[in-house]
């Protein structure tokens, strides 16, 4: 199990630092269906982890110029204020009418990413402080009430309503996912054991994965690799919905 672990947090670290979202897409489910956590605790959980993988993207991230730390703490700071309150929210609905909002979720994503190419020529110039704050407020409820860090709701908005090049959009999603994984794990300390060696294990492979994943972003298009893991995230958001829309209809 500690193989598997190290081995799935590798892979969503790199997916953070390449695409600049998708850990946490992968991060909740993977700790609920393989690792067998309940689910409150799995967003808890998954909240930390992608918040520590993506301070490591920053970084690098930022050593390559492509982070607009402005709009990323005025997006973020919007998210955070709106995390915060949406995680206290999330605690009116039962676990499974959470994990069957997120696998909608995911299935909204995995047709946003095969869309991303239209999306990536809408951006224009940046289209200036309300609508950076009104997109970082609607990201930040999300990541609140689903657990999710935000990545691949962040960068088309950042691209689409913000107006950041893709490259700047993928950068600052990454603080923006800190900031945002940060205010909703407080929001829902207590939710359930927080198993920190689960989570220490995680976050350290992630660390490997994002500084590997932000460094092939600056070399190598990402389009063919979003494709496919947005056919992948589709395929999971299929069966995470299905199974549990059929314990809510039993």
């Amino acid at each position: 199990m500690m193989l598997a672990e190290i081995t799935l947090g590798v892979g969503i670290g790199f997916t953070l630092g390449l695409l600049g979202g998708g850990g946490s897409i992968l991060t909740v489910p993977i700790l609920v269906y393989v690792i067998g956590q309940e689910p409150r605790a799995a967003v808890t959980a998954s909240l930390a982890i992608v918040g520590a993988n993506s301070l490591s993207g920053v970084l690098m991230h930022r050593a390559h110029g492509t982070l607009n730390w402005r709009i990323a703490l005025a997006f973020g700071g919007a998210g955070m204020a709106t995390a915060f309150v949406t995680a206290r929210a999330s605690r009116a609905f039962s676990p499974t009418a959470l994990m069957a909002a997120f696998g909608v979720l995911m299935l909204v994503v995995g047709a946003t990413m095969l869309l991303r190419r239209a999306a990536e020529r809408e951006a224009g110039k940046p289209r200036g402080l309300p609508a950076t704050l009104l997109a970082g407020a609607g990201v930040g409820a999300l990541t609140g009430f689903l657990g999710v860090g935000g990545g691949f709701l962040s960068v088309p908005a950042l691209v689409m309503l913000v107006g950041l090049p893709m490259r700047a959009a993928v950068g600052t999603s990454l603080l923006v996912i800190a900031m945002n994984s940060l205010s909703g794990l407080l929001g829902h300390l207590g939710d359930g054991a927080l198993d920190i060696g689960v989570v220490v294990t995680f976050a350290v492979a992630g660390l490997l994965g994002a500084f590997a994943g932000a460094r092939v972003a600056q070399v190598v298009s990402p389009l063919r690799l979003r494709q496919l893991f947005a056919g992948f995230v589709l395929l999971l958001g299929v069966y995470v919905l299905f199974d549990n829309l059929s314990k809510l209809l039993a």
